[in-house]
């Protein structure tokens, strides 16, 4: 699947807050999955991975691991708020990149610590915490001082955009995972949105205060799940939609919770699932190609 979709979103949400921004955001990490990773999975030993044609097929560079024909979301973010260049991975960033931020994200993984095991080595959502702490104290020994590094890390824009995959990789998978066996999905979500909540805190820990989460898309309008369980091959399926809508709806009210709750930070939810929702619903008005080109790959 394209991430045209999804950078339409971006481009949406951030131009007309960009310009504002852009001297005042030095840095962007990244938290995510196949929409976001660019290049953190092409060393592992996974089949979620994207270092190869006809992925980046529309990319100068050609393929890089990004699960895309060419930019992601997170790319237009980073070019929006006038950051140099593409953020780099985690996987490769050096000890002066990460001063523009870091991109963690790795595709197939999930919140849940076994999403996406299926599929080989894949890097989850605590992992990639985990890779942003240690990139917070290389960000010390650089700078030498905890406040001014908390400061700067301060004003830093964290996006995170996860779930997806804890579904389609894992609930959605009776074969290789029994949690559809041990929760409802009310309780499935519940228990996503607690582990979540916590890495959200570990994250403001270390000097996050500007945090963006991306709610999951209709995963049941999507190329494999129409193809794996739509009666019609077009139809949407509503067990994956309402799952994850149960999930959008929690996350929604997490994000006003944690803005009253936690000082001096500010957390904003991104409805993606609507912006997606009104696109295939209205295709017409993004244009007579733009929903080829979305469902390309």
């Amino acid at each position: 699947m394209n991430i045209g979709l999804v950078v339409i979103v971006a481009v949406v949400l951030w131009s007309g807050v960009a310009a504002a921004q852009a001297q005042r955001v030095p840095c962007y990490f990244i938290f995510g999955d196949s929409s976001a990773d660019n290049g953190n999975n092409n060393q592992l030993w996974s089949n979620a991975r994207a270092n190869y044609l006809p992925y980046g097929i529309d990319s100068s560079v050609g393929p890089t691991g990004r699960f895309s024909n060419g930019k992601t979301t997170v790319d237009v973010i980073a070019e929006l708020l006038g950051l140099a260049g593409f953020i780099r991975p985690y996987a490769s960033a050096g000890a002066r990149d990460i001063f523009y931020g870091v991109n963690y994200a790795s595709a197939a993984s999930g919140i849940r610590d076994e999403t996406g095991q299926q599929l080989g080595s894949r890097i989850s959502l605590r992992g990639q915490v985990q890779n942003h702490i240690r990139t917070a104290y290389q960000m010390l020994n650089s700078l030498g001082d905890v406040n001014r590094t908390l400061t700067y890390l301060g004003r830093c824009i964290y996006s995170i955009g996860v779930g997806g995959d804890d579904y389609l990789n894992n609930y959605f998978m009776p074969q290789f995972y029994p949690t559809s066996r041990q929760y409802t999905p009310e309780q499935y979500a519940n228990l996503l949105l607690q582990s979540y909540a916590q890495l959200l805190e570990v994250l403001y820990n270390y000097g996050a205060r500007k945090m963006v989460l991306f709610g999951i898309s209709p995963i049941g309008c999507t190329p494999y799940a129409l193809a794996q369980s739509s009666p019609d091959g077009r139809t949407c399926v509503e067990r994956l939609n309402s799952a994850t809508q149960l999930f959008n709806t929690g996350l929604r009210s997490l994000v006003d919770q944690l803005n009253n709750r936690i000082p001096n930070a500010r957390f904003i939810y991104v409805n993606v699932y609507g912006i997606m929702q009104n696109i295939i619903s209205n295709p017409s008005s993004f244009g007579n190609n733009f929903l080829p080109k979305i469902f390309a790959i």
